[in-house]
């Protein structure tokens, strides 16, 4: 008889949005007279931009022709995507070669894969409030996890705290406080993991809503970074690809570890040798219309949408702020993280704010234990339905 894999029992039965999903549609059916504004998951609105949708039409031209046809691409991305990533990471002074930049399907694939490559032996520290990815897919391996405090006394930017971990996950701008590490508190990190010999995962899926420039973007503006850091980064938010899928993840070559013979290993070669084995590469065209976001009218496109976003997270902000209620987020981020009024639990004030504001986001306590008590409101909805969702808000909760 095959044997299942018994870790999975121990997940939580639904996955956080597919419960708040299921809670929502249930409420639109019994009150379809209501406009229901969703906040809480975190997909983008606007559609791709012209750039992107022009490479990959050009691509899918290619893609019809013989002689410019494509089969199988090479599982690590094409040379020229991997070539432009590299490009990009150069203009804040991180230089990588392009053997260390592997093109995959999005960062959450990548998150919840790279585990493959570490002994189920490994102490992972993970943050809590946390993504549940991070979470889930270390508890499908059975691994020992040690939580950080992330807390308003800390600004949910946890530092190391003495205890020791092999692994460490930290996200900045964070997913889902809108938290964001500077530099001085990533180079605490990086000392920790130098010191321990962890490794650092370090998920940069919003680096592009960062406009203070003496924040970093990446891990590896942090000096010794490349020697204890994976980083993973998504077009998702950056150009609008949550329907497209494309990301890529940075695995320096300096990054090694020893095996148990004594031998180092480098786990760039490790990492590459699995996806050989399990992936067989992003589309072509995909990879195109991707490369087109580094192109000087591709940023200046994508930009105009992450501003658009940024705008509509300081929408939320000040409706927070007539409000009186205390949030993290909004700025260098598209997620506000706020504490959810009179005290109410995540859960009941999500059916509140959905019963009498038609407006539903996501519960803090979906993110972890620290994460009861605060809620989720992403900056990705439309204009007007931010500024409507805001009017419904500050109506129910603002100050007399």
């Amino acid at each position: 008889m095959a044997k299942m894999n018994e870790n999975y029992l121990d997940l939580k039965e639904s996955y956080l949005f597919s419960e708040t999903a299921a809670r929502i549609k249930a409420f639109a059916e019994q009150h379809p007279e209501k406009k229901v504004i969703r906040m809480g998951i975190g997909d983008v609105t606007l559609p791709l931009s012209l750039a992107v949708v022009e490479a990959m039409k050009v691509a899918c031209g290619e893609m019809g022709q013989l002689s410019t046809f494509r089969g199988y691409g090479p599982e690590q991305g094409y040379e020229f995507l991997r070539l432009a990533v590299s490009e990009h990471y150069s203009h804040r002074r991180v230089f990588l070669d392009t053997s260390e930049i592997f093109i995959s399907d999005g960062a959450k694939s990548d998150i919840g894969n790279i585990t493959d490559i570490f002994s189920n032996e490994n102490i992972v520290m993970i943050p809590d409030p946390v993504y549940p990815v991070y979470v889930d897919s270390n508890m499908m391996l059975n691994r020992h996890i040690e939580y950080l405090d992330a807390n308003a006394q800390n600004g949910f930017l946890p530092l190391p705290d003495g205890r020791h971990a092999d692994i460490v996950y930290l996200c900045s701008p964070n997913n889902p406080t809108g938290a964001v590490y500077s530099k001085e508190q990533l180079s605490h990190w990086v000392s920790y993991a130098l010191e321990h010999n962890a490794v650092l995962l370090f998920d940069a899926a919003y680096e592009c809503f960062i406009r203070d420039e003496s924040l970093p973007r990446s891990i590896y503006e942090i000096p010794g970074a490349e020697k204890c850091a994976i980083e993973f980064c998504s077009f998702s938010k950056t150009a609008g690809f949550t329907g497209t899928r494309c990301g890529y993840t940075v695995v320096p070559k300096a990054l090694t570890r020893k095996s148990s013979a004594g031998e180092d290993i480098s786990l760039n070669k490790l990492w590459n040798r699995r996806q050989t084995t399990k992936f067989n590469g992003v589309s072509y065209i995909v990879q195109r219309g991707a490369a087109a976001v580094f192109s000087d009218e591709g940023q200046s496109q994508v930009k105009k949408s992450i501003d658009y976003y940024l705008e509509n997270a300081r929408i939320i902000g000040d409706a927070m702020v007539k409000c009186g209620i205390r949030f993290w987020g909004g700025t260098n981020s598209p997620y506000i993280w706020l504490s959810c009024p009179n005290g109410m639990p995540s859960w009941d004030f999500f059916d509140y704010l959905l019963a009498n504001a038609a407006v539903a986001g996501t519960p803090g306590a979906g993110f972890g234990k620290n994460g009861e008590g605060f809620f989720r409101l992403t900056a990705f909805s439309t204009r007007e339905n931010t500024i409507e969702a805001m009017d419904r808000f500050v109506k129910l909760f603002g100050k007399a």
